[in-house]
């Protein structure tokens, strides 16, 4: 049986000020939880229906520290899911060193004021598809770790990488690694298919409506522009943010495969 202080506390990780005080995310759903069994990420509770647990491999369910059988009822009082699925963990929320020198040698997303907990959860799935392994996000993002943002990612959250930061990343960037690639998404930038592309950069994402802000777009040096079609005829006016991320991303990742190969021998 669950107990009212466990409800109590799975119930206020919704919220930014205990997720910080208990150093703890929520976890939901079948397939995501034994991927979190499974990282390197501390399970502290793992809370499920017995049948689920009793399918579940020894070695999986050794890795929460402390296990909690459920019924339906307790499951409904829980879940942060419309249809609750079958589990439940609470895992330690992780902290990563940011390096800007790690990130000079790859391809990093830098999330600009993207508010939407379903759209942050989006690209950080999206990332861990093409390989992308950091994602930098300011102050006026949504948070990785709330329970929407956790629920759009899919699982990816236990295996990218995200730092909060602010515009001092730039700054330091700048002055460290000055000739290093920073685009961004732009309605006045430059046809993504016609430009020049690193895969060795920091692509900046910006707000849902009012995109990029200038604080952070005096540190871009490539913009850049989904162009729609075709090119000469009315269309939206603009694309959601998760949706060119996923184009940018795919450009980006398709010039990688296009690099040719030096065997040597």
């Amino acid at each position: 049986m669950i107990s009212k202080a466990i409800i109590q506390l799975i119930r206020s990780l919704e919220y930014k000020k205990f997720r910080a005080q208990h150093g703890l995310f929520v976890m939901e759903g079948d397939k995501a939880v034994r991927e979190l069994l499974s990282s390197a990420l501390t399970t502290e509770y793992l809370l499920a229906k017995p049948a689920w647990l009793e399918q579940l491999p020894e070695h999986l369910s050794s890795k929460a520290k402390q296990i909690i059988e459920i019924t339906d009822k307790e499951l409904s009082q829980i879940s942060f899911l419309k249809t609750p699925n079958q589990a439940i963990a609470l895992a330690q929320i992780p902290e990563y060193h940011l390096d800007t020198t790690e990130l000079t040698g790859c391809l990093s997303l830098y999330l600009n004021h993207v508010q939407d907990p379903g759209n942050l959860g989006t690209i950080i799935r999206l990332a861990d598809w093409f390989g992308i392994h950091h994602v930098l996000y300011d102050e006026g993002c949504a948070a990785p770790f709330h329970p929407k943002t956790i629920q759009s990612t899919m699982g990816s959250i236990i295996r990218v990488k995200t730092y909060p930061t602010d515009e001092s990343f730039f700054q330091q960037l700048k002055t460290q690694h000055p000739d290093f690639h920073v685009y961004g998404t732009f309605l006045n930038g430059d046809n993504l298919y016609h430009s020049s592309l690193s895969t060795r950069a920091v692509i900046v994402m910006g707000n849902e409506s009012k995109g990029i802000s200038d604080d952070i777009a005096q540190y871009v040096n490539q913009r850049l522009l989904v162009p729609s079609y075709p090119t000469d005829k009315p269309t939206s006016e603009s694309l959601n943010v998760a949706t060119a991320a996923a184009i940018v991303c795919a450009e980006f990742r398709r010039r990688t495969m296009m690099e040719p190969i030096i065997f040597d021998f």
